[in-house]
């Protein structure tokens, strides 16, 4: 069993929207899939809309702290933010991590719709890096 951890600042957008397709698209008798954050911000809303804008729901989701075992077990780290690179543990020797440099969404301004077409750009990014894990 894979496992992999994709961690963001807040654990509330990025790293959400790639749990929800990680557990979507890949095999799970083969990957465990899990998100954390280095703060907890909450299930954005608006993550959760435009993802099952794509079939995926992930309302039942929660916005973590890193777990120090799961971290210490992981196969694949994975940061999506430069915050979560810098200021998360020292990844254990042997684990590969990966960094995703994806802008916060969450931090988008504008109309609703701006806003939302922000969100849009992140998850088709999330969703296209995703497949490349199989």
């Amino acid at each position: 069993m894979n496992k992999i951890y994709f961690l963001c600042t807040g654990n509330s957008c990025r790293s959400q929207m790639a749990e929800g397709y990680g557990r979507k698209l890949l095999d799970p008798d083969q990957f465990e899939i899990r998100s954390a954050g280095i703060e907890t911000h909450g299930l954005n809303p608006r993550a959760v809309k435009v993802m099952e804008e794509d079939g995926i729901d992930i309302t039942g989701q929660t916005s973590d702290l890193i777990d120090q075992n799961y971290f210490n077990e992981a196969d694949l780290i994975i940061t999506l933010c430069g915050d979560a690179r810098d200021k998360c543990p020292t990844i254990p020797s042997g684990v590969a991590h990966e960094h995703w440099d994806l802008e916060d969404p969450a931090q988008a301004t504008g109309t609703e719709e701006e806003i939302l077409s922000t969100f849009r750009e992140t998850r088709d990014i999330i969703k296209e890096r995703i497949q490349t894990l199989k």
